[in-house]
């Protein structure tokens, strides 16, 4: 085997792993209960399904007909960048609605960020030292 021939393997094989992974993210949208979780299996696997989908193509090409593919190159930095950036959009939107967690959720850390913590109240708590600097 020559390198022409163990690049196109190992482009093909990218491929095959990408598409594997795109089957994977289908069971988790398919079986996980609420809107937070099927979006992060979408993001996280489709993501990587996509990338590793571009880089094999990227590799056939480069050894198999010597071509540097600008496109697929911008494809893979567009997908790389914006995937992610459109599941948090979508995950935080949900939120927004008021989307409800799954019943096996255990805690809603961001309830706690947004809307503060409920057992302690800022205006009721006084620092002492505002006081002496005021008198």
């Amino acid at each position: 085997m020559n390198e022409n021939e163990i690049g196109e393997f190992i482009g093909a094989l990218l491929i095959l792993f990408g598409s594997i992974f795109s089957v994977i993210s289908v069971f988790g949208l398919i079986r996980l209960p609420d809107v937070y979780t099927r979006s992060h299996a979408a993001t996280k696997s489709s993501t990587l399904s996509v990338l590793l989908t571009l880089i094999g193509v990227f590799l056939y090409f480069l050894f198999n007909d010597h071509f540097v593919s600008v496109r697929v190159l911008l494809g893979i930095v567009f997908v790389f960048l914006t995937a992610p950036v459109a599941g948090h959009l979508i995950i935080r939107a949900a939120y927004r609605s008021k989307v409800e967690l799954a019943d096996i959720s255990v805690e809603d850390e961001l309830y706690e960020v947004i809307h503060g913590d409920p057992d302690t109240d800022t205006d009721s708590e006084k620092n002492p030292e505002d006081d002496r600097s005021s008198s």
